[in-house]
């Protein structure tokens, strides 16, 4: 198999240390110019794959004809990659669900599949029970209540700031309430399992959404509860955060693992 990652941070770099336990033939990254060079220097690559490419330009990726490449670089990398490469016949994974909050870029991102042949992937990321949503989805619109918990460093650079004082929260708080499409938008880089939820159940904007802050978190707590005609569950997930990045569950990288292994193994669960 012949993988390809664009952008190599957090989540990508998890993606590739796992692979040492089994590799892929070929691996090719996209990453900024800058990063070429500190990105080649990294020992894992030589582990995850039999020959390792990195490269600052979409083209050549394209042109390495990759079996299945991986979007993990932010909301703004999907637009500006993931349609060339689906287009070009790539089967394309989005982590960055968010991104597909923008009606424009959801269909841009449709059509090109469309026209190149291509499958878009999307990943459960961190959060689960996504099957059993867009089944019952299927009998009528459900209602879909989301809230995402994340200590208060997690939740630094964001928004979340001009609402509360991270640095000096004594107790859990509810700074966003609102819908799955709103929190994609302000929250780009923490929103993705409300984004996850809302393409899984149909809708950005019936999907509700809080988004707390607190100071007693350990990790990043996920919990929905669903409402349809043919049923109702809960879920609730705690994950361990990516190690540097307080932002993103362990629980993503290993969704990206698992969808890897998904494309390449004999049997799917």
């Amino acid at each position: 198999m012949h993988l390809a990652l664009i952008g190599y941070g957090s989540i990508a770099r998890t993606v590739v240390a796992w692979l040492a336990k089994r590799p892929v033939e070929a691996l090719t990254l996209l990453v900024r110019s800058g990063a070429i060079g500190p990105t080649l220097k990294d020992d894992a690559l030589q582990r995850a794959a039999g020959a390792v490419q990195v490269t600052d330009d979409i083209a050549t990726l394209i042109e390495a004809a990759p079996d299945l490449l991986v979007e993990c670089a932010g909301q703004s990398s999907v637009a500006d990659y993931a349609p060339l490469a689906l287009r070009h016949g790539v089967d394309t994974v989005v982590v960055s669900v968010g991104a597909l909050a923008d009606d424009r870029v959801f269909r841009d991102l449709r059509s090109a599949a469309i026209e190149g042949g291509a499958r878009l992937i999307l990943p459960s990321g961190a959060i689960g029970g996504l099957d059993l949503l867009a089944a019952l989805a299927l009998a009528g619109e459900p209602e879909v209540f989301y809230r995402g918990t994340k200590p208060p460093a997690a939740w630094r650079g964001t928004a979340a700031e001009d609402h509360c004082d991270l640095a000096h929260l004594s107790r859990r708080q509810t700074f966003f309430d609102g819908s799955a499409r709103e929190a994609a938008r302000l929250y780009p880089k923490n929103a993705n399992v409300a984004a996850a939820l809302a393409l899984a159940c149909g809708s950005f904007d019936r999907t509700s959404v809080q988004l707390v802050a607190d100071p007693d978190a350990s990790g990043n707590s996920h919990s929905y509860e669903v409402r349809s005609e043919a049923g109702r569950f809960a879920v609730e997930i705690e994950s361990a955060p990516v190690e540097g990045n307080a932002k993103t569950s362990l629980s993503t990288a290993y969704s990206v693992i698992r969808e890897i292994n998904r494309y390449r193994d004999p049997v799917i669960i």
